[in-house]
């Protein structure tokens, strides 16, 4: 129950409040620097493979939702790297993916 109460705690703490938008343009920046070397992080960039994903494949995904994203990079699945990202960061990163819905 402690567990549960805690993660609900910080989703709802990653949630974009007015004034403390995201920044995509800094999101965009993580992406090249920490991101690139695995997933096609623009539109422009060359398909690197299927897996992982293209960020713009992620962002068209129908269940798509910026705020589990963020906090989905908080902590990735083993086969990615732990950047060790705060949640402005996180929060920024995934604002930037959304950027690329169509």
């Amino acid at each position: 129950m402690v567990r549960i109460t805690l993660l609900a705690t910080i989703a709802l703490g990653l949630q974009v409040q007015p004034g403390l938008a995201a920044d995509a343009t800094h999101g965009r920046q993580l992406a090249l620097r920490w991101c690139a070397s695995c997933h096609a992080v623009t539109p422009e960039a060359g398909r690197i493979a299927d897996v992982p994903p293209p960020f713009a494949n992620v962002a068209q995904r129908p269940d798509f939702d910026v705020n589990r994203l963020a906090f989905f990079l908080l902590d990735p699945h083993p086969v990615m790297p732990n950047m060790g990202l705060s949640r402005s960061e996180a929060t920024d990163l995934a604002a930037y993916i959304a950027s690329l819905r169509k």
